[in-house]
Parts: structure tokens; C-alpha cells; sequence
């Protein structure tokens, strides 16, 4: 176990590469019950969501998710997020640690909409996230039927749940943290604990976050508080495709004239190719200059080598190859735009 996001979280249940391997090639399950999960309800729902965050609220259809920001007056990054349309409004789940920043911004957009209710209804959910080639297979053996939903749609999840209030009756998502297919099942507390040792039984085998983590670092899919903060933006994290600038989301001046000046750094893949393992604030050169910082790093169990995130000055371009100071040992890597494996989550 280790703390996370101010939750005690299982950091792996025997071997990191095992359950890194079995959602690459077969199926597993993560407890996930730290996200945050918010409820925006009214008329005014979808303006109200639109204020908040940077991606196109309005063309978000019934039955659909999509990736979205919170920034700040500044344009910086206070949270990266999924959003999921429903029938009865939006849900909205942002990372564990930011949720009371998310939730602030969103109360203060739904009271100049109107109209617009916000509820944090986390004590009430638990999310579980079965993530594998087979993971359609085994949510089928367990009674919940995935068929049909493309990669970001959601559904009610039909478990029977306690109350006729959603969201806390349950929501199905095709979405993940992995690359591989893999659905969240947003279910009610109640039923979770059965619902894992179901999962399990049914040959989900059990994934900590150091299999999430691994996993998303193959993917280069960036981890808020270190590959993404409030000292970032999005132009330079690389996530200006999930900013929508016709919209009215707060701190849009700020993030378009920082577009218009052009980032002095951008989000790039290292992938190690001498005998290292890089770690999160290892120092990047080229040449014997410095023009970078790793934000995160790991062994990858699928490639066999060293992989990492970093923040490189814009003067450095893909293919080039660099140093990373990994414990005072320079180890030899090539810049790259992930991912690093051939995964792809809308197989």
C-alpha cells in the first residue's frame, strides 16, 4: 500500500511486471475508488461545464466522454479530466487530489449560469477499472454486457443498484488509463466488493499503481503533479487538441496569447538506449548542454528499456539523440513523440 491523492492505495498486489503484462495481453482490474466523481445536473448544465473547462461541451453528445482541462486564470493546468454526457446531465471525473479545485471552479460557473447543480457524490462510489484484450469477455461473464460501446462512449451500468438516483445507480464507460481496451465501472460502494471478487473469479487479475503507472508511461499519457501542473500549459504539455478556443472556458485569454508567444519547451518521449533506468528531475543534455528535465520515468516491461518523459527546449527536435544524468551516470536516449508501444485503447 502507499498514499496517493490523500488515499491509501495498493501500489501492487505481488509484482508490478505480472500485472503490467496481464492487462497488455490479457485482462485486469484496478481499484480506482480515489477518483473523484462530481454530478452536474439542470438546464444550464452544459454551460456551466463548458466555463469550466477547455474542451467542447456542447458537441459532446448523450452516451459520449471526452478528455478536457481545468485551468486556471492563467491558462495553467489544474487538472486533466474525462467528462461523460448521460441522459440525466453530466459526470464529471477529475484526478483524486484536484477534485476540491474542480469542484470549486464548477460551483462558481454554475452559479453565474443558473439553473445548474453541482454534487460531489464520491461517498456513495467506487470505480473499478477492468483494462485488457479480454476484458469485454470477462465483464460478459460477470453479467455486465460491454458490447456495442465504442472507444469514449458510456451507458448506464445496469447492477441494480440502491436508489434511482444516477449517477450513483452505476455508469459503464469504454475508457482507461492503460492504451488497451478496457472499460470504468462506476458503481455504487455497496456493491463494489462483490463486484471485484467477481471480476477476479471470472480471471481479472489484480493491478496496483505501479502496473498504472508503467502502463501509462508506455503510452506517454501524462500523470497530473508530474508530467502536468499548475506550472504548465497546454501548448507546451502537447494538449492544446483538447482546447477548444471558440469556447468560453476560464483562462482562454491567457492560454491563446500564450499560444500566440509559442512555448519554450514541449512534452517529449525519451526512450533509453544505453543501460539506465530514468527517474522523475533527472537532467537532460545534448551536446553537453542542458535542455531538459525528466517529469517521469520507469522500465518499461514491454520494451525491455528505460523510458521517460521530459520537458526538452524547443531547439531540440525528435530523433536527436541526448543524455540523461541518471544518478551521475549519463545513459544514452532518442527523443520520440509517444507512445512507445504499439497499443492503441479504440481496438
Amino acid at each position: 500500500m502507499t498514499a496517493f491523492g490523500g488515499w491509501q492505495m495498493p501500489l501492487d498486489y505481488g509484482s508490478v511486471v505480472a500485472e503490467h503484462r496481464a492487462v497488455r495481453d490479457d485482462c485486469g482490474v484496478f481499484d480506482l475508488s480515489h477518483l473523484g466523481t462530481l454530478r452536474v445536473t439542470g438546464r444550464q448544465a452544459v454551460i456551466a461545464v463548458q466555463q469550466t473547462f477547455t474542451n467542447d461541451a456542447e458537441a459532446l453528445r448523450v452516451g459520449r466522454a471526452h478528455y478536457t482541462l481545468c485551468l486556471d486564470e492563467q491558462g495553467a493546468i489544474v487538472d486533466d479530466l474525462l467528462v461523460y454526457r448521460l441522459d440525466w446531465g453530466l459526470f464529471v471525473v477529475p484526478n483524486a487530489a484536484n477534485t476540491g479545485a474542480v469542484l470549486d471552479a464548477l460551483r462558481s460557473a454554475a452559479r453565474e449560469a443558473g439553473d445548474c447543480e453541482v454534487a460531489d457524490v464520491k461517498e456513495g462510489m467506487a470505480c473499478l477499472a477492468v483494462q485488457g484484450p479480454r476484458s469485454t469477455e470477462v465483464l460478459a461473464s460477470v453479467g455486465v454486457d460491454a458490447h456495442g460501446l465504442g472507444y469514449l462512449d458510456c451507458r448506464p451500468l445496469p447492477l441494480g443498484g440502491p436508489g434511482p438516483t444516477p449517477p450513483e445507480a452505476g455508469v459503464l464507460a469504454r475508457s482507461g488509463y492503460t492504451g488497451e481496451r478496457g472499460y470504468e465501472l462506476f458503481t455504487p460502494a455497496a456493491l463494489a466488493p462483490s463486484l471485484w471478487d467477481r471480476l477476479v473469479g471470472a480471471g481479472a487479475k489484480p493491478a496496483g499503481l505501479g502496473a498504472r503507472d508503467t502502463l501509462r508511461l508506455e503510452m506517454g499519457y501524462p500523470l497530473h503533479g508530474n508530467d502536468i501542473s499548475t506550472a504548465t500549459s497546454p501548448a507546451e504539455a502537447r494538449l492544446s487538441w483538447a482546447v477548444k478556443t471558440g469556447t468560453p472556458f476560464r483562462g482562454r485569454d491567457a492560454y491563446v496569447r500564450a499560444l500566440a508567444d509559442g512555448p519554450s519547451r514541449r512534452l517529449w518521449g525519451l526512450r533509453a538506449t544505453g543501460r539506465g533506468i530514468p527517474r522523475a528531475h533527472c537532467v537532460v543534455q545534448r551536446d553537453g548542454e542542458t535542455v531538459g528535465e525528466t517529469t517521469s520515468g520507469t522500465f518499461s516491461p514491454t520494451l525491455r528499456v528505460g523510458l521517460a518523459l521530459a520537458y526538452l527546449d524547443v531547439v531540440v527536435a525528435e530523433g536527436e539523440e541526448v543524455q540523461i544524468d541518471v544518478r551521475g551516470k549519463p545513459v544514452r536516449a532518442q527523443v520520440v513523440k509517444p507512445p512507445f508501444v504499439n497499443a492503441d485503447p479504440r481496438r
